[in-house]
């Protein structure tokens, strides 16, 4: 599914206009970012959490060159779902 998939699904369930849609999924996703971008995790209950993670240094190597590397630590965006979706995804109708 894409974003414009995402935007005419919302419409036809809503009345309201693409336009309006488009820019309410486009700023949603904007303020994802910039808070995860100020290491700020977003957590919408029953649905999960965009977090932050942080991958510590490591020694990896380059094998065209037969040398090491070391690749710093640094954050990266992730997205951890909720048990409610988990188990409308599954199936599992006890959750």
């Amino acid at each position: 599914m894409t974003k414009a998939d995402i935007v005419n699904e919302i419409a036809k369930k809503t009345g309201v206009d693409k336009a309006s849609v488009l820019a309410t999924v486009e700023s949603f996703m904007d303020v994802v970012k910039d808070s995860l971008t100020s290491n700020e995790n977003v957590y919408l209950r029953g649905f999960g959490s965009f977090i932050v993670k942080r991958r510590a240094q490591k020694t990896a190597r380059n094998i065209s060159r037969n040398t090491t590397i070391i690749i710093p630590e640094h954050n990266i965006p992730a997205f951890k779902p909720a048990k409610t979706f988990v188990g409308q995804v599954k199936g599992d109708n006890n959750i």
